[in-house]
Protein backbone atom coordinates (compact mmCIF):
# COMPACT_ATOMS: atom_id res chain seq x y z
CA UNK A 1 0.00 0.00 0.00
CA UNK A 2 1.23 3.52 -0.81
CA UNK A 3 2.32 5.89 1.95
CA UNK A 4 -0.10 8.52 3.21
CA UNK A 5 0.54 11.97 1.74
CA UNK A 6 -1.10 15.17 3.00
CA UNK A 7 -1.14 18.69 1.61
CA UNK A 8 0.65 20.91 4.12
CA UNK A 9 -0.60 24.50 3.93
CA UNK A 10 2.62 25.68 5.58
CA UNK A 11 4.96 24.27 2.91
CA UNK A 12 2.30 24.39 0.13
CA UNK A 13 3.33 20.88 -0.86
CA UNK A 14 2.08 17.33 -0.51
CA UNK A 15 4.28 15.61 2.05
CA UNK A 16 4.60 12.03 3.26
CA UNK A 17 2.90 11.87 6.64
CA UNK A 18 5.27 10.83 9.42
CA UNK A 19 4.01 11.39 12.96
CA UNK A 20 6.35 12.70 15.65
CA UNK A 21 5.77 9.59 17.78
CA UNK A 22 5.50 6.37 15.73
CA UNK A 23 2.03 4.84 16.00
CA UNK A 24 0.50 7.95 17.57
CA UNK A 25 -1.09 11.08 16.07
CA UNK A 26 -1.92 14.35 17.81
CA UNK A 27 -4.54 16.39 15.93
CA UNK A 28 -5.99 19.76 16.94
CA UNK A 29 -8.96 21.26 15.07
CA UNK A 30 -10.40 24.70 15.83
CA UNK A 31 -13.93 24.27 17.14
CA UNK A 32 -16.89 26.65 17.07
CA UNK A 33 -17.54 29.89 18.92
CA UNK A 34 -20.80 28.94 20.62
CA UNK A 35 -22.42 32.38 20.49
CA UNK A 36 -25.11 31.17 18.10
CA UNK A 37 -26.35 28.20 16.11
CA UNK A 38 -23.93 26.30 13.91
CA UNK A 39 -24.47 26.82 10.19
CA UNK A 40 -23.68 25.10 6.89
CA UNK A 41 -20.15 26.53 6.90
CA UNK A 42 -19.43 24.66 10.13
CA UNK A 43 -20.44 21.34 8.58
CA UNK A 44 -17.52 21.07 6.19
CA UNK A 45 -14.51 21.23 8.56
CA UNK A 46 -16.01 18.91 11.15
CA UNK A 47 -17.09 16.31 8.56
CA UNK A 48 -13.71 16.63 6.79
CA UNK A 49 -11.67 16.10 9.95
CA UNK A 50 -14.01 13.36 11.13
CA UNK A 51 -13.07 11.38 8.00
CA UNK A 52 -9.38 12.16 8.55
CA UNK A 53 -9.73 10.97 12.16
CA UNK A 54 -11.50 7.79 11.00
CA UNK A 55 -8.90 7.06 8.32
CA UNK A 56 -5.90 7.60 10.59
CA UNK A 57 -7.53 5.25 13.11
CA UNK A 58 -8.13 2.74 10.30
CA UNK A 59 -4.40 2.90 9.45
CA UNK A 60 -3.70 1.76 13.00
CA UNK A 61 -2.71 5.05 14.61
CA UNK A 62 -3.77 5.87 18.15
CA UNK A 63 -5.20 9.34 17.55
CA UNK A 64 -5.71 12.03 20.18
CA UNK A 65 -8.18 14.35 18.52
CA UNK A 66 -8.59 17.69 20.33
CA UNK A 67 -11.32 20.10 19.19
CA UNK A 68 -12.01 23.12 21.36
CA UNK A 69 -15.12 25.07 22.25
CA UNK A 70 -14.67 28.86 22.25
CA UNK A 71 -17.05 29.86 25.03
CA UNK A 72 -15.40 33.04 26.27
CA UNK A 73 -16.21 35.00 23.15
CA UNK A 74 -13.15 36.66 21.72
CA UNK A 75 -11.74 39.96 20.72
CA UNK A 76 -12.75 40.47 17.10
CA UNK A 77 -9.72 41.54 15.07
CA UNK A 78 -12.02 42.52 12.21
CA UNK A 79 -14.76 44.10 14.32
CA UNK A 80 -15.17 46.70 17.01
CA UNK A 81 -12.48 46.68 19.71
CA UNK A 82 -13.34 44.60 22.76
CA UNK A 83 -16.55 43.26 21.24
CA UNK A 84 -17.38 39.91 22.80
CA UNK A 85 -19.81 37.84 20.75
CA UNK A 86 -21.07 35.78 23.68
CA UNK A 87 -21.57 38.72 26.06
CA UNK A 88 -23.44 40.64 23.35
CA UNK A 89 -25.70 37.68 22.46
CA UNK A 90 -26.37 36.87 26.13
CA UNK A 91 -27.72 40.37 26.69
CA UNK A 92 -29.96 40.09 23.61
CA UNK A 93 -31.35 36.69 24.66
CA UNK A 94 -31.63 37.69 28.36
CA UNK A 95 -29.54 34.69 29.38
CA UNK A 96 -26.55 34.23 31.64
CA UNK A 97 -23.45 33.92 29.39
CA UNK A 98 -22.80 30.30 30.38
CA UNK A 99 -26.51 29.50 29.91
CA UNK A 100 -26.18 30.74 26.33
CA UNK A 101 -22.95 28.80 25.87
CA UNK A 102 -24.59 25.59 27.11
CA UNK A 103 -27.61 26.10 24.83
CA UNK A 104 -25.53 26.47 21.68
CA UNK A 105 -22.97 23.83 22.70
CA UNK A 106 -25.82 21.33 23.10
CA UNK A 107 -27.21 22.30 19.68
CA UNK A 108 -23.75 21.93 18.12
CA UNK A 109 -23.26 18.48 19.66
CA UNK A 110 -26.73 17.44 18.46
CA UNK A 111 -25.95 18.57 14.89
CA UNK A 112 -22.60 16.74 14.90
CA UNK A 113 -24.39 13.56 16.02
CA UNK A 114 -26.84 13.93 13.11
CA UNK A 115 -23.83 14.03 10.77
CA UNK A 116 -22.52 10.83 12.39
CA UNK A 117 -19.24 12.50 13.42
CA UNK A 118 -17.22 10.76 16.13
CA UNK A 119 -16.74 12.99 19.21
CA UNK A 120 -13.15 14.21 19.71
CA UNK A 121 -10.91 12.60 22.31
CA UNK A 122 -10.82 15.86 24.28
CA UNK A 123 -13.08 18.90 23.90
CA UNK A 124 -11.54 21.68 26.03
CA UNK A 125 -13.24 25.02 26.59
CA UNK A 126 -11.61 28.44 26.55
CA UNK A 127 -13.18 29.38 29.91
CA UNK A 128 -11.72 26.24 31.46
CA UNK A 129 -8.18 27.23 30.49
CA UNK A 130 -7.82 30.89 31.51
CA UNK A 131 -4.85 30.03 33.78
CA UNK A 132 -2.96 28.39 30.91
CA UNK A 133 -3.62 31.37 28.66
CA UNK A 134 -2.39 33.86 31.29
CA UNK A 135 0.77 31.78 31.81
CA UNK A 136 1.45 31.75 28.06
CA UNK A 137 0.86 35.50 27.72
CA UNK A 138 3.28 36.20 30.60
CA UNK A 139 5.89 34.03 28.89
CA UNK A 140 5.53 36.06 25.67
CA UNK A 141 5.86 39.33 27.65
CA UNK A 142 8.97 38.01 29.41
CA UNK A 143 10.50 37.10 26.04
CA UNK A 144 10.00 40.72 24.90
CA UNK A 145 7.37 40.06 22.21
CA UNK A 146 4.30 41.49 23.94
CA UNK A 147 3.51 44.71 25.79
CA UNK A 148 0.81 45.91 28.19
CA UNK A 149 -1.20 49.10 27.69
CA UNK A 150 -4.07 50.16 29.99
CA UNK A 151 -4.68 46.60 31.17
CA UNK A 152 -4.59 45.09 27.68
CA UNK A 153 -1.71 43.02 26.26
CA UNK A 154 -0.71 43.01 22.58
CA UNK A 155 1.63 40.81 20.56
CA UNK A 156 4.39 42.83 18.86
CA UNK A 157 4.07 41.58 15.28
CA UNK A 158 6.71 43.88 13.79
CA UNK A 159 9.37 42.77 16.27
CA UNK A 160 8.46 39.11 15.72
CA UNK A 161 8.67 39.54 11.93
CA UNK A 162 12.25 40.85 12.18
CA UNK A 163 13.56 37.40 13.14
CA UNK A 164 10.80 35.04 12.09
CA UNK A 165 8.92 34.09 8.93
CA UNK A 166 5.66 35.86 9.81
CA UNK A 167 3.07 35.44 7.06
CA UNK A 168 4.48 32.20 5.65
CA UNK A 169 1.31 30.18 6.35
CA UNK A 170 -1.10 32.72 4.86
CA UNK A 171 1.27 34.07 2.20
CA UNK A 172 0.98 37.62 3.53
CA UNK A 173 3.81 40.17 3.67
CA UNK A 174 4.25 42.18 6.86
CA UNK A 175 4.43 45.54 5.05
CA UNK A 176 1.13 44.80 3.30
CA UNK A 177 -0.44 43.88 6.63
CA UNK A 178 0.57 47.21 8.14
CA UNK A 179 -0.86 49.08 5.17
CA UNK A 180 -4.13 47.15 4.89
CA UNK A 181 -5.09 46.71 8.55
CA UNK A 182 -8.21 48.73 9.16
CA UNK A 183 -8.22 51.51 11.74
CA UNK A 184 -10.53 50.25 14.47
CA UNK A 185 -11.80 51.66 17.74
CA UNK A 186 -9.13 51.24 20.44
CA UNK A 187 -6.32 50.75 17.91
CA UNK A 188 -4.50 53.88 19.12
CA UNK A 189 -3.10 52.01 22.13
CA UNK A 190 -1.26 49.53 19.89
CA UNK A 191 2.29 50.23 18.75
CA UNK A 192 1.37 49.03 15.25
CA UNK A 193 -1.97 48.29 13.65
CA UNK A 194 -0.89 44.73 12.82
CA UNK A 195 -0.42 43.86 16.52
CA UNK A 196 -3.10 41.55 17.90
CA UNK A 197 -4.64 41.23 21.35
CA UNK A 198 -3.47 38.55 23.76
CA UNK A 199 -5.57 39.97 26.62
CA UNK A 200 -8.18 42.72 26.64
CA UNK A 201 -9.08 44.91 29.57
CA UNK A 202 -12.77 44.50 30.35
CA UNK A 203 -14.92 47.65 30.17
CA UNK A 204 -17.49 48.04 32.99
CA UNK A 205 -20.36 46.71 30.86
CA UNK A 206 -18.47 43.53 29.92
CA UNK A 207 -20.16 40.57 31.65
CA UNK A 208 -17.44 37.92 31.15
CA UNK A 209 -14.06 38.74 32.66
CA UNK A 210 -11.32 37.22 34.79
CA UNK A 211 -8.53 38.53 37.06
CA UNK A 212 -5.04 38.69 35.57
CA UNK A 213 -1.66 40.32 36.34
CA UNK A 214 -2.78 43.17 34.04
CA UNK A 215 -6.23 43.68 35.56
CA UNK A 216 -9.73 42.33 34.97
CA UNK A 217 -10.20 41.23 31.39
CA UNK A 218 -10.65 38.39 28.94
CA UNK A 219 -8.36 36.50 26.54
CA UNK A 220 -7.77 37.27 22.90
CA UNK A 221 -9.02 34.79 20.34
CA UNK A 222 -5.72 33.33 19.15
CA UNK A 223 -4.13 32.60 22.55
CA UNK A 224 -6.97 30.20 23.44
CA UNK A 225 -6.03 27.60 20.84
CA UNK A 226 -2.28 27.95 21.47
CA UNK A 227 -2.78 27.30 25.18
CA UNK A 228 -5.17 24.37 24.78
CA UNK A 229 -3.23 22.59 22.01
CA UNK A 230 -0.02 22.97 24.05
CA UNK A 231 -1.67 21.53 27.17
CA UNK A 232 -3.15 18.43 25.55
CA UNK A 233 -0.79 17.73 22.63
CA UNK A 234 2.53 19.24 23.72
CA UNK A 235 4.81 21.89 22.32
CA UNK A 236 4.65 20.34 18.86
CA UNK A 237 2.06 17.93 17.51
CA UNK A 238 1.25 16.35 14.15
CA UNK A 239 -1.84 17.99 12.59
CA UNK A 240 -3.52 21.35 13.07
CA UNK A 241 -6.76 21.66 11.13
CA UNK A 242 -9.48 24.13 10.30
CA UNK A 243 -11.10 26.07 7.51
CA UNK A 244 -9.13 28.28 5.11
CA UNK A 245 -10.82 31.30 6.66
CA UNK A 246 -8.64 30.69 9.73
CA UNK A 247 -5.30 30.89 7.87
CA UNK A 248 -5.11 34.59 8.75
CA UNK A 249 -5.15 35.97 11.32
CA UNK A 250 -5.93 33.03 13.60
CA UNK A 251 -3.49 30.32 12.59
CA UNK A 252 -0.75 32.77 11.64
CA UNK A 253 -1.04 34.25 15.13
CA UNK A 254 -1.03 30.81 16.76
CA UNK A 255 2.27 30.01 15.06
CA UNK A 256 3.79 33.30 16.25
CA UNK A 257 2.66 32.83 19.88
CA UNK A 258 3.75 29.21 20.12
CA UNK A 259 7.09 29.90 18.40
CA UNK A 260 7.96 32.50 21.03
CA UNK A 261 6.85 30.26 23.91
CA UNK A 262 8.28 26.95 22.70
CA UNK A 263 10.78 27.83 19.97
CA UNK A 264 8.96 25.88 17.25
CA UNK A 265 5.96 25.81 14.94
CA UNK A 266 3.24 24.06 16.99
CA UNK A 267 2.19 21.69 14.20
CA UNK A 268 4.10 19.62 11.64
CA UNK A 269 1.21 19.57 9.15
CA UNK A 270 -1.33 22.36 8.69
CA UNK A 271 -4.44 21.06 6.91
CA UNK A 272 -7.20 23.40 5.74
CA UNK A 273 -10.51 22.65 4.09
CA UNK A 274 -11.78 25.10 1.49
CA UNK A 275 -14.97 27.11 1.82
CA UNK A 276 -18.62 26.50 0.96
CA UNK A 277 -20.34 28.97 -1.36
CA UNK A 278 -24.11 29.21 -1.93
CA UNK A 279 -25.18 29.54 -5.56
CA UNK A 280 -21.71 30.92 -6.33
CA UNK A 281 -21.71 33.49 -3.52
CA UNK A 282 -19.75 33.49 -0.28
CA UNK A 283 -21.99 32.62 2.65
CA UNK A 284 -22.47 35.59 4.98
CA UNK A 285 -24.95 37.80 6.77
CA UNK A 286 -24.42 40.55 4.20
CA UNK A 287 -25.69 38.20 1.44
CA UNK A 288 -28.62 37.06 3.61
CA UNK A 289 -27.79 33.44 2.77
CA UNK A 290 -26.58 31.95 6.06
CA UNK A 291 -28.27 28.56 6.57
CA UNK A 292 -28.37 27.20 10.12
CA UNK A 293 -28.02 23.44 10.46
CA UNK A 294 -31.47 23.15 12.09
CA UNK A 295 -32.91 24.98 9.07
CA UNK A 296 -31.04 22.68 6.69
CA UNK A 297 -32.58 19.62 8.35
CA UNK A 298 -36.08 21.14 8.50
CA UNK A 299 -36.10 23.06 5.19
CA UNK A 300 -37.16 26.22 7.04
CA UNK A 301 -35.06 28.76 5.13
CA UNK A 302 -35.97 30.77 1.99
CA UNK A 303 -32.80 29.54 0.23
CA UNK A 304 -33.99 25.93 0.56
CA UNK A 305 -36.56 24.16 -1.62
CA UNK A 306 -36.94 21.31 0.89
CA UNK A 307 -35.44 19.68 3.97
CA UNK A 308 -32.23 17.68 3.57
CA UNK A 309 -31.21 14.63 5.57
CA UNK A 310 -27.89 15.08 7.46
CA UNK A 311 -26.43 12.10 5.57
CA UNK A 312 -27.17 13.85 2.26
CA UNK A 313 -25.15 16.84 3.49
CA UNK A 314 -22.30 14.59 4.60
CA UNK A 315 -22.31 12.74 1.27
CA UNK A 316 -22.49 16.02 -0.67
CA UNK A 317 -19.45 17.38 1.18
CA UNK A 318 -17.41 14.19 0.64
CA UNK A 319 -18.12 14.15 -3.11
CA UNK A 320 -15.68 17.07 -3.49
CA UNK A 321 -12.05 16.99 -2.36
CA UNK A 322 -11.74 18.95 0.88
CA UNK A 323 -9.19 21.35 -0.62
CA UNK A 324 -11.57 22.51 -3.39
CA UNK A 325 -14.34 25.08 -3.13
CA UNK A 326 -17.77 23.49 -2.72
CA UNK A 327 -20.79 25.27 -4.18
CA UNK A 328 -24.08 24.56 -2.47
CA UNK A 329 -27.34 24.63 -4.41
CA UNK A 330 -30.68 22.86 -4.16
CA UNK A 331 -29.98 21.13 -7.48
CA UNK A 332 -26.61 19.82 -6.24
CA UNK A 333 -28.07 18.58 -2.96
CA UNK A 334 -30.98 16.86 -4.67
CA UNK A 335 -28.55 15.13 -7.03
CA UNK A 336 -26.51 14.06 -3.99
CA UNK A 337 -29.67 12.71 -2.35
CA UNK A 338 -30.41 10.50 -5.36
CA UNK A 339 -26.74 9.49 -5.62
CA UNK A 340 -26.56 8.38 -1.99
CA UNK A 341 -29.75 6.36 -2.37
CA UNK A 342 -28.34 4.60 -5.45
CA UNK A 343 -25.07 3.87 -3.69
CA UNK A 344 -26.75 2.60 -0.55
CA UNK A 345 -29.09 0.37 -2.55
CA UNK A 346 -26.04 -1.20 -4.21
CA UNK A 347 -24.44 -1.70 -0.77
CA UNK A 348 -27.57 -3.43 0.52
CA UNK A 349 -27.69 -5.60 -2.60
CA UNK A 350 -24.05 -6.55 -2.03
CA UNK A 351 -24.91 -7.67 1.49
CA UNK A 352 -27.48 -10.12 0.10
CA UNK A 353 -24.99 -11.80 -2.25
CA UNK A 354 -23.00 -14.95 -1.49
CA UNK A 355 -20.42 -16.75 -3.60
CA UNK A 356 -19.57 -20.48 -3.48
CA UNK A 357 -16.20 -21.36 -1.93
CA UNK A 358 -13.16 -21.58 -4.21
CA UNK A 359 -14.92 -19.95 -7.17
CA UNK A 360 -12.53 -18.90 -9.93
CA UNK A 361 -13.21 -15.88 -12.09
CA UNK A 362 -15.46 -16.66 -15.03
CA UNK A 363 -14.84 -13.20 -16.47
CA UNK A 364 -11.20 -12.29 -15.90
CA UNK A 365 -11.53 -8.83 -17.40
CA UNK A 366 -14.41 -7.93 -15.07
CA UNK A 367 -12.62 -9.56 -12.13
CA UNK A 368 -9.52 -7.42 -12.69
CA UNK A 369 -11.62 -4.28 -13.16
CA UNK A 370 -13.45 -4.81 -9.86
CA UNK A 371 -10.22 -5.61 -8.03
CA UNK A 372 -8.57 -2.45 -9.39
CA UNK A 373 -11.51 -0.20 -8.50
CA UNK A 374 -11.59 -1.55 -4.93
CA UNK A 375 -7.82 -1.41 -4.36
CA UNK A 376 -7.82 2.22 -5.48
CA UNK A 377 -9.89 3.15 -2.41
CA UNK A 378 -6.71 3.02 -0.31
CA UNK A 379 -4.60 4.75 -2.96
CA UNK A 380 -7.02 7.68 -3.18
CA UNK A 381 -7.30 8.10 0.58
CA UNK A 382 -3.51 7.97 0.87
CA UNK A 383 -3.36 10.76 -1.70
CA UNK A 384 -4.45 13.54 0.68
CA UNK A 385 -7.75 11.94 1.76
CA UNK A 386 -9.41 12.06 -1.67
CA UNK A 387 -12.93 10.96 -0.74
CA UNK A 388 -14.27 12.27 -4.07
CA UNK A 389 -12.31 9.67 -6.05
CA UNK A 390 -13.27 6.89 -3.63
CA UNK A 391 -16.95 7.69 -4.17
CA UNK A 392 -16.45 7.88 -7.96
CA UNK A 393 -15.08 4.31 -7.87
CA UNK A 394 -18.01 3.20 -5.72
CA UNK A 395 -20.39 4.55 -8.35
CA UNK A 396 -18.54 2.52 -11.00
CA UNK A 397 -18.95 -0.59 -8.86
CA UNK A 398 -22.66 -0.01 -8.12
CA UNK A 399 -24.03 -1.19 -11.52
CA UNK A 400 -21.79 -4.28 -11.36
CA UNK A 401 -23.19 -5.13 -7.90
CA UNK A 402 -26.76 -4.54 -9.03
CA UNK A 403 -26.22 -6.72 -12.11
CA UNK A 404 -24.84 -9.51 -9.90
CA UNK A 405 -27.89 -9.24 -7.65
CA UNK A 406 -30.31 -9.28 -10.63
CA UNK A 407 -28.34 -12.21 -12.14
CA UNK A 408 -27.61 -10.23 -15.29
CA UNK A 409 -23.99 -10.98 -14.46
CA UNK A 410 -23.51 -14.44 -12.91
CA UNK A 411 -21.89 -14.42 -9.45
CA UNK A 412 -19.29 -16.82 -10.87
CA UNK A 413 -17.97 -13.97 -13.06
CA UNK A 414 -15.85 -12.93 -10.06
CA UNK A 415 -13.32 -15.00 -8.19
CA UNK A 416 -13.99 -15.68 -4.53
CA UNK A 417 -11.02 -13.49 -3.50
CA UNK A 418 -12.23 -10.51 -5.56
CA UNK A 419 -15.81 -10.88 -4.34
CA UNK A 420 -14.68 -11.06 -0.71
CA UNK A 421 -12.45 -8.02 -1.24
CA UNK A 422 -15.35 -6.09 -2.78
CA UNK A 423 -17.71 -6.98 0.06
CA UNK A 424 -15.21 -6.20 2.81
CA UNK A 425 -13.83 -2.92 1.43
CA UNK A 426 -17.14 -1.49 0.20
CA UNK A 427 -18.65 -1.90 3.66
CA UNK A 428 -15.51 -0.68 5.44
CA UNK A 429 -15.34 2.50 3.38
CA UNK A 430 -19.00 3.45 3.10
CA UNK A 431 -19.75 2.98 6.81
CA UNK A 432 -16.53 3.09 8.86
CA UNK A 433 -14.30 5.51 6.93
CA UNK A 434 -16.74 7.77 5.07
CA UNK A 435 -19.18 7.48 7.99
CA UNK A 436 -22.30 7.28 5.82
CA UNK A 437 -25.66 5.84 6.79
CA UNK A 438 -28.81 5.09 4.83
CA UNK A 439 -31.27 7.93 4.26
CA UNK A 440 -33.95 5.47 3.26
CA UNK A 441 -37.13 5.20 5.24
CA UNK A 442 -36.45 1.48 4.96
CA UNK A 443 -34.26 1.90 8.01
CA UNK A 444 -37.36 2.46 10.09
CA UNK A 445 -38.00 -0.85 11.89
CA UNK A 446 -41.73 -0.25 12.17
CA UNK A 447 -41.99 0.41 8.43
CA UNK A 448 -40.04 -2.79 7.76
CA UNK A 449 -42.52 -4.73 9.86
CA UNK A 450 -45.50 -3.17 8.05
CA UNK A 451 -43.92 -3.89 4.65
CA UNK A 452 -43.23 -7.54 5.55
CA UNK A 453 -46.89 -7.90 6.56
CA UNK A 454 -48.16 -6.26 3.33
CA UNK A 455 -45.86 -8.43 1.20
CA UNK A 456 -47.16 -11.55 2.98
CA UNK A 457 -50.80 -10.45 2.44
CA UNK A 458 -50.05 -9.74 -1.24
CA UNK A 459 -48.44 -13.17 -1.68
CA UNK A 460 -51.49 -14.83 -0.14
CA UNK A 461 -53.80 -12.79 -2.41
CA UNK A 462 -51.85 -13.81 -5.50
CA UNK A 463 -51.94 -17.42 -4.32
CA UNK A 464 -55.75 -17.18 -4.19
CA UNK A 465 -55.70 -15.48 -7.60
CA UNK A 466 -57.13 -12.37 -5.92
CA UNK A 467 -55.29 -10.07 -8.31
CA UNK A 468 -57.48 -7.07 -7.46
CA UNK A 469 -56.14 -7.04 -3.86
CA UNK A 470 -52.61 -7.78 -5.05
CA UNK A 471 -52.67 -4.89 -7.54
CA UNK A 472 -54.31 -2.55 -5.05
CA UNK A 473 -51.47 -3.08 -2.53
CA UNK A 474 -48.84 -2.48 -5.22
CA UNK A 475 -50.56 0.62 -6.64
CA UNK A 476 -51.25 2.28 -3.30
CA UNK A 477 -47.68 1.72 -2.15
CA UNK A 478 -46.44 3.12 -5.46
CA UNK A 479 -48.54 6.26 -4.91
CA UNK A 480 -46.78 6.69 -1.54
CA UNK A 481 -43.37 6.39 -3.20
CA UNK A 482 -42.69 2.74 -2.26
CA UNK A 483 -41.80 0.45 -5.15
CA UNK A 484 -42.40 -3.33 -5.02
CA UNK A 485 -40.37 -5.63 -7.22
CA UNK A 486 -41.14 -9.28 -7.92
CA UNK A 487 -38.01 -11.42 -8.00
CA UNK A 488 -37.13 -14.82 -9.40
CA UNK A 489 -38.11 -17.67 -7.11
CA UNK A 490 -41.23 -15.89 -5.84
CA UNK A 491 -39.43 -13.39 -3.62
CA UNK A 492 -40.27 -9.73 -3.40
CA UNK A 493 -38.20 -6.65 -2.52
CA UNK A 494 -39.14 -3.01 -1.92
CA UNK A 495 -37.48 0.37 -2.07
CA UNK A 496 -38.44 3.90 -1.08
CA UNK A 497 -38.10 6.03 -4.19
CA UNK A 498 -36.04 9.23 -4.07
CA UNK A 499 -38.23 12.28 -3.56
Amino acid sequence: MSELKVYNSYSREKEIFKPITPGHVGMYVCGPTVSGESHLGHARPYITFDVIYRYLTHLGYKVRYVRNITDAGHFEEEGRAAEDKISKKAILEKLEPMELVQKYTNLYHWAMAQFNTIPPSIEPTATGHITEQITMIQKIIDAGYAYEVNGSVYFDVKKYAEGHDYGKLSGRIIDDLLETTRTLEGQEEKRDRADFALWKAAPPEHIMHWPSPWGEGFPGWHIECSAMSNKYLGEQFDIHGGGMDLLFPHHESEIAQSTICNGKNPARYWIHNNMITINGKKMGKSYNNVIKLTELFSGDNPVLEKAYHPMVIRFFILQTHYHSTLDFSNEALQAAEKGLRRLWEAYENLGKLEIPDNTTAGDKELDEKVKKLVNEFDEFMNDDFNTAKVLANMFELAPVINSLKDKIIPISALSQDTFNLLKEKFGLYIEDILGLKSVSAADNDKLKGVMELLIEIRKEAKGRKDFATSDRIRNQLSAMGISLKDEKGGGMSWTVEAS
